[in-house]
């Protein structure tokens, strides 16, 4: 009931400017291409990507958040700034780490928005020698609806760090202990089972090792401000 009575239907926009160079990075990579490459390749997993800014003027910082439609686990990853450098950054120590053939069964298809953070779609798709490691494909310009797994579960980090307040007090370890609290939670979606418990099932172990994703005990999970008092 938590989450019925707090989400909110926002306001239509009335059109929005698209520069050429947004309309260049969208090409061959629209909402439409994404349903056709889909359409061709149905067993595809795919991973829905945006951010989390802090109040307005009050954070450097910010959120890059990812989650799998098949099991709806979110990770966290704090960003210096909301840049595409950043983004960039961290799709690269992923690629690294978990080595380029995991990562491409991890995030073989990754949907976004049309943020600027993310409207260099040839340097993510591939790591530092040119690899292809994923296809990027973008929403609709004001359709967030698109990727609407991924915005509704961002409520969850509202139940922690309420809309305005600034995220420059939080670093990793802050993000690792949000994202096991939120992905550690029972959902409806899931018939009572947990993103975690499922995502155990369906995705590479190497990413639980490496993100250090790990079950928080029923009733031990919070989704309160004072789970990151500082």
């Amino acid at each position: 009931m938590r989450r019925k009575v707090r989400y909110k239907c926002k306001p239509r926009k009335k059109g929005t400017r698209v520069s050429l160079a947004a309309k260049e990075f969208r090409m061959g990579r629209t909402y439409e291409d994404f349903q056709k490459y889909m359409k061709a390749h149905p067993q595809s997993p795919v991973v829905e990507l945006d951010t989390v800014e802090g109040g307005r003027d009050n954070s450097r910082q910010a959120f890059m958040t990812m989650l799998f439609r098949n099991c709806s686990l979110m990770l966290i990853f704090v960003l210096e700034e909301k840049t595409q450098d950043h983004v960039i950054e961290v799709l690269d120590t992923l690629s690294e780490k978990l080595g380029i053939e995991t990562f491409r069964e991890l995030f073989p298809v990754i949907l976004t928005d049309n943020g600027i953070e993310f409207q260099f779609p040839v340097r993510m798709e591939c790591d530092k020698a040119g690899e292809i490691r994923t296809r990027m494909f973008y929403c609709n310009p004001n359709a967030s609806r698109q990727k609407g797994m991924l915005e509704k579960n961002h409520e969850y980090i509202r139940y922690v760090i309420p809309k305005g307040e600034s995220l420059d007090l939080y670093d990793q370890a802050d993000a690792e202990l949000l994202m096991n609290h939120i992905n550690s939670e029972a959902r409806d979606s899931l018939n009572g089972c947990t993103p975690f418990r499922l995502s155990e099932l369906l995705l590479d172990s190497k990413l639980h090792k490496l993100l250090r994703l790990k079950e928080i005990r029923p009733d031990q999970v919070s989704l309160k401000s004072s789970l990151l008092k500082k």
